[in-house]
């Protein structure tokens, strides 16, 4: 059990750490990025309740629905609930790229415990696989979703263009990952460009944060 544990969290921790790290301009309290983490640990009980009673029910009756609303959707609307409404007025939210720290931390927390889960049930031989990609995949749907809430709350104008593209992007990116998984026979041909892209598109836009954190410092000390 400590192995399944140590390789459920390690893959999540790295990821996290990765990110936390590039924040140049003044680390989040560690407290507050913890917090995060476990909530979005915590979302793990009530997605799965809600996906096994769908199953139940025969109410998939498609891959598209499957993977684009039952995953994709109710996923990340979990997770920007999460950010938007617990993270996003916090006085320690206080430039554009902490949204990346924390749009991060809560997608690990929900992925590190489905790992865990997903370890204990089919055995530690799927623990390189599952680092790969669906702990990456979904540390990077957050750090997406955080790029758009940090640049929406920092932004002169036109703020919720913002916010409400932060659940779309992430969304449509998790429904594609898991259509992949569920329609293509061959699917690691697919997937496998598909998380290139996911990655080149992901640390664009933690350097796009970065600079827009510049930006925001360097016109306080203007200011």
């Amino acid at each position: 059990m400590l192995g399944i544990l140590s390789a459920g969290i390690a893959p999540g921790l790295a990821l996290l750490s990765y990110f936390y790290l590039k924040d140049q301009y003044g680390s989040e309290p560690v407290y507050m990025v913890f917090k995060t983490f476990l909530f979005g640990a915590l979302l793990v009980f009530p997605i799965m309740f809600i996906q096994y009673v769908l199953e139940t029910e025969n109410m998939l009756r498609s891959s598209f629905i499957t993977a684009f609303l039952v995953s994709g959707m109710l996923e990340e609307f979990f997770k920007w609930f999460i950010l938007f409404y617990l993270v996003y007025q916090h006085v320690e939210f206080d430039e554009p790229y902490d949204g990346i720290v924390y749009g991060a931390s809560v997608s690990l927390g929900f992925a590190t415990a489905e790992n865990i889960f997903y370890l204990i049930a089919h055995g530690m031989e799927h623990a390189i696989g599952r680092a790969l990609l669906p702990v990456s995949s979904h540390a990077l749907f957050g750090v997406i979703m955080g790029y758009y809430i940090g640049k929406g709350k920092f932004a002169a104008n036109v703020k919720y263009k913002w916010i409400l593209f932060s659940l779309f992007l992430p969304f449509v990116l998790h429904g594609t990952y898991d259509f992949i998984l569920l329609t293509q026979e061959k699917w690691l041909l697919y997937m496998f460009p598909f998380m290139i892209f996911l990655w080149w598109l992901g640390l664009r836009k933690v350097k796009m944060a970065r600079a827009l954190s510049a930006q925001h410092f360097e016109n306080q000390l203007n200011f």
